[in-house]
C-alpha cells in the first residue's frame, strides 16, 4: 500500500487530497503536516513512498524543505512532487532545481491526480 506525505498548510486542501487519495483504487495511505517542519519530522518517522510539497508555505517554503530533504541521508531517494499553484515560466524548473521529482499544479485535475502519483511511484520501482 503506497504511502503518501502531503505537506500543505492549507487544511482545505489537505483534506481534498486526502479524499480523492483515500477514494482511489490504489488504496495510498495518506499522512498530513500543516507545515514544512513538521513534515520533514513526519517524514523521518513514517518513510513515505511520496511526498507531495506544497511551495507555498510561510517559516519553511516547500522548495527550502525539499532542499532540506535532500541533504538528509534517510530520506535522499524519497520521490518529492511539488503541488503548487506557481505556474509561472520557470516555476516547474524552480521545482526540479531544488530537488523535486515532478510537479503537479494547482487547480488540481480531480480524476488524474492518483493516476499521476501512481505513475511516479511506478517510475522509481521499476
Amino acid at each position: 500500500m503506497p504511502r503518501i506525505l502531503y505537506i500543505e498548510d492549507n487544511r482545505d486542501n489537505r483534506m481534498l487530497i486526502r479524499r480523492i487519495l483515500m477514494a482511489s483504487d490504489y488504496e495510498f495511505e495518506v499522512d498530513e503536516a500543516d507545515n514544512a517542519r513538521t513534515g520533514i519530522e513526519l517524514a523521518l518517522q513514517t518513510r513515505p513512498d511520496l511526498i507531495l510539497m506544497d511551495v507555498s508555505m510561510p517559516d519553511m517554503d516547500g522548495l527550502t524543505a525539499t532542499r532540506h530533504i535532500r541533504g538528509m541521508a534517510e530520506l535522499q531517494d524519497t520521490l518529492i512532487v511539488a503541488l503548487t499553484a506557481n505556474a509561472m515560466e520557470g516555476d516547474r524548473e524552480k521545482t526540479l532545481a531544488a530537488g523535486c521529482d515532478g510537479y503537479i499544479r494547482k487547480p488540481i485535475d480531480v480524476d488524474r491526480i492518483a493516476d499521476d502519483i501512481m505513475q511516479y511511484i511506478r517510475s522509481r520501482q521499476s
